[in-house]
């Protein structure tokens, strides 16, 4: 059986991992992440079934400790926009030192281990025509991406055994995720977190075929107006909680990705629709309205 750690495991896309590996029944799974009540909530309904360490990537000693018995490790953990793209010294400490910990365990304690990366797609910015082979350019005071550019270099030069996925914006549980501002007659690609989560489970029975290999992992385009717009209408979102809650002030988009066919040709790990996404939002927001209306009559009910 082999021995998965996922960092950043109570995330968008790290906690459909944690769901997908445990539906597979042939891992044995340590989630790492840090502790707060909300990953605490999130992650005890697995406690019997994983291993679940609290705390940092940036902690060296505890990331020696952890890849020492580890043969995959899926890296999802990283601080999002807006705090990474204004905050360097944060964007730096966890998304490359936590990266460079992680790589330095891995050469001195357990070389054969596969590290499954999860990078951007926004590392192309506004380039026309891009693929997994474009050359990056990112200025130093693009925290973020830099970080992340950074943490691909460092990984491509230090391991034998990689897989790196660049992924465009995530659309998951609408609390967490991250919307940037995009023109509204913008394509923009897109993944849903269940997709993502899948790549990378299905990733792991093809170790040799995709290793040392850089992806480009979407579901597709949409006009960004279209996706606002249904976000809004499924859930029932007023625009001001858009503005104030969900927009990142720099624009991150991609104009036209040559390659992003190519791991779901090999793989076919497209088996959420954005329809299928959009229902989930509904049926949430369905259940916050009861839930308030349940509450109201409990409180009228009490007076």
């Amino acid at each position: 059986m082999k021995k998965i750690l996922v960092t950043g495991a109570a995330g968008t896309i790290g906690y459909e991992v944690i769901k997908y590996l445990l539906s597979e029944g042939k891992y044995e799974i340590t989630a790492l992440d840090l502790k707060n009540n909300r990953s605490m909530q999130k992650l005890k309904k697995y406690k019997k079934r994983i291993n679940i360490i609290y705390g940092d990537v940036y902690d060296r000693v505890l990331i020696e400790a952890l890849i020492k018995d580890i043969d995959i490790v899926i890296h999802l953990a990283g601080v999002l926009p807006p705090l990474a793209d204004y905050k360097k010294d944060l964007a730096y400490s966890i998304d490359y030192l936590g990266t460079e910990n992680i790589v330095r365990a891995i050469n001195y304690y357990n070389p054969k281990t596969h590290l499954f990366y999860a990078s951007s797609m926004n590392l192309y910015k506004d380039k026309e025509n891009v693929n997994s082979k474009t050359p990056i350019k990112i200025d130093e005071l693009d925290y973020y991406l830099y970080a992340k550019k950074e943490s691909e270099k460092l990984i491509k030069s230090k391991l034998k055994n990689y897989t790196i996925y660049r992924f465009p914006l995530v659309l998951g549980n609408i609390k967490e995720s991250v919307y940037f501002n995009n023109f509204k007659n913008d394509y923009i690609y897109y993944i849903t977190s269940k997709n993502a989560a899948y790549s990378l489970v299905k990733g792991l029975n093809y170790l040799k075929e995709l290793n040392k290999n850089i992806y480009n992992v979407t579901d597709g385009k949409i006009l960004y107006q279209e996706l606002i717009t249904k976000i809004l209408h499924n859930y029932g979102l007023c625009f001001k909680y858009i503005l104030e809650r969900m927009f990142v002030d720099k624009v991150h988009s991609c104009k036209n990705c040559l390659d992003t066919e190519e791991l779901n040709n090999f793989l076919g790990y497209r088996i959420d629709t954005l329809d299928d996404y959009f229902n989930r939002l509904a049926y949430a927001a369905r259940n916050r309205h009861i839930e308030k209306y349940l509450a109201h009559l409990f409180i009228r009910g009490n007076k």
